[in-house]
């Protein structure tokens, strides 16, 4: 038996143990959460670094404590590119831009009594990584398109590469260039809670989508622009690496229509060897990444 914890820190933080052998672990005991209120999607943003691994730390311990044996490792998933221990760069939490956080968060943890090693990744990976941690197919291909503050792009097995995907290019028009990184023309700058903030400016994320099904034209040729831009991405996927199932989660699943995404993204791949792909929902579910998180870290081990 091994036990490892799971952490992700996207919009929120949530923290769980697993217990049981590689490839078949389950989550044990109950999930913590920071902050409690599900509602709070920004009390992350402008916390410092170091608080944030004090927050992450406080999610850790009692988890520990609680543990039957030492644990063996924990896995932090985060949002943005990740190498080696090392946030490069968070356009979503943009404080811990450039950190070693596998490292800074380890010191933290040894001052409070926790020797484990840390091993830090991208939150859509983890996702990916829960999934087939689920059924125990550590082998199979993942691909998980997560949609929140930001768009994320996971896949499992984790191969070297950055796999920014919410940073795809998905239209030239110089005019789009709403994306919390800079760059034009983004998934991410079409989709993002701050984008579609910056781009109405009077109404919030909920209300456009709400208004675009009362008939609003502004809103309804948005909706469509939306689905399109997630439909040019997941083509762009398939003409890359290929068809095969790709999953749909995160916080702003709800406003997801698939037959809408559907109809946009078949004119989009046409060659046969090409067309066996599906599309599937998942209701936001945090024990599927924390699973993940916990999973990578311990397959991170014998990497």
């Amino acid at each position: 038996m091994t036990t490892a914890i799971g952490v992700v820190m996207t919009e929120h933080i949530v923290a769980g143990r697993l217990t049981g052998s590689l490839g078949q672990q389950k989550l044990e005991g109950e999930i913590l959460r920071y902050p409690s209120d599900p509602l709070e999607s920004e009390a992350l943003i402008g916390l410092p670094a170091g608080e944030l691994y004090e927050v992450l730390a406080s999610e850790i311990a009692p988890l520990a404590a609680a543990a039957n044996e030492p644990v063996s490792a924990i896995g932090v998933a985060v949002p943005g590119i990740v190498r080696n221990g090392v946030v490069e760069d968070s356009p979503n939490l943009q404080q811990i831009k450039g950190v070693r956080m596998a490292e800074a968060l380890g010191e933290v943890l040894v001052s409070k009594g926790i020797k484990a090693s840390v091993h830090v990744l991208n939150d859509a990976d983890a996702v990916a990584a829960g999934l087939v941690g689920t059924g125990g197919h550590l082998d199979r291909l993942i691909r998980v398109w997560t949609l929140g503050n930001g768009i994320g792009y996971g896949r499992w097995p984790q191969s070297d590469g950055v796999w920014e995907g919410g940073h795809t290019v998905v239209t030239l028009d110089p005019k789009e260039r709403y994306c919390g990184c800079g760059g034009t023309g983004h998934l991410e700058g079409i989709m993002g809670n701050r984008a579609m903030r910056l781009r109405f400016l009077d109404l919030e994320p909920e209300e456009i989508f709400t208004l675009a099904k009362q008939g609003d034209a502004r809103c309804r040729e948005f909706v469509d622009l939306w689905h399109r831009a997630l439909a040019a991405a997941t083509a762009s996927m398939i003409h890359l690496g290929g068809p095969g199932k790709f999953y749909y989660t995160g916080l702003n699943i709800r406003f997801l229509e698939l037959p809408i995404l559907r109809s946009f993204l078949e004119p989009m791949v046409r060659m046969s060897p090409l067309l066996s792909y599906s599309l599937e929902v998942l209701p936001p579910d945090d024990s599927i990444s924390i699973l993940g998180a916990g999973v990578a870290a311990l397959r991170a081990q014998s990497w």
